[in-house]
């Protein structure tokens, strides 16, 4: 007998962040803002790879962060080593970010003098597919330490994804990761994702993958907002 009702509330609370996202898309637009939302499971090198993503755009761009997290404010500070301006959503039993919290976050910055905001997904391969924060590209990543098979696991937020990340590149060989295997896996899921291949420490990867960024920046903020 509950399960209407919950179904409702359900629909309600997405119905109300999906117009919630939709306004803050337009806003982000108007500004010339590119938008990326990064998810992964704990322990990806998100915030590493997101860091390093950050200080070499920055030579060029203003990129700054949002990151989510359960508790500490640990991620914002390692992303402000980047340079860049960082701020951190503790969202304490949440295991996902919702649009009003990214919302409140960016409250008394100034978006006209950013070009990238970053949005550091709560580390969850669930949750976070069903919430729409108003970004341009949603960005999941995978590392090598976490199976072939992660894919074929969580389909759904996969299939939600514009791009695909696999990090830690430079340990695939030590924990016997099959890259290729990973990749049909991701294809066989989400078929033509593009698919970057990454080491955060090392830097290998990095320069293709700011190169995407930068075009996909370049496609948005040459058409009218």
């Amino acid at each position: 007998m509950t399960e209407p009702r919950i179904l409702e509330v359900r629909k309600k609370l997405l119905g109300k962040n999906d117009q919630l996202a939709l306004d803050l898309r337009h806003e982000f637009a108007r500004n010339g803002v590119f938008v990326a939302n990064l998810v992964s499971s704990p322990g990806s090198g998100k915030t590493e790879l997101l860091r390093a993503t950050m200080a070499e755009l920055g030579k060029t761009y203003t990129p700054a962060a949002v990151t989510g997290d359960l508790a500490t404010e640990n991620d914002a500070d390692r992303l402000a080593e980047s340079g860049a301006l960082a701020k951190q959503i503790l969202t304490g039993t949440m295991c996902h970010l919702e649009v009003d919290m990214v919302a409140n976050a960016i409250q008394g910055w100034d978006l006209a003098d950013l070009d990238f905001l970053f949005i550091e997904n709560v580390g969850n391969l669930v949750c976070p597919g069903d919430f729409d924060l108003g970004e341009d590209l949603r960005v999941m990543l995978i590392a090598t330490t976490e199976g072939e098979d992660k894919p074929l696991k969580y389909p759904t937020l996969i299939s939600t994804c514009d791009v695909v990340v696999i990090n830690k590149m430079d340990i695939a060989e030590a924990v016997e990761c099959d890259v290729a295997l990973l990749e049909r896996n991701i294809h066989e899921v989400r078929p033509g994702v593009p698919i970057f291949k990454t080491s955060a420490k090392k830097g290998d990867g990095l320069a293709e993958w700011t190169a995407y960024l930068t075009e996909q920046y370049k496609q948005k903020t040459a058409q009218p907002a």
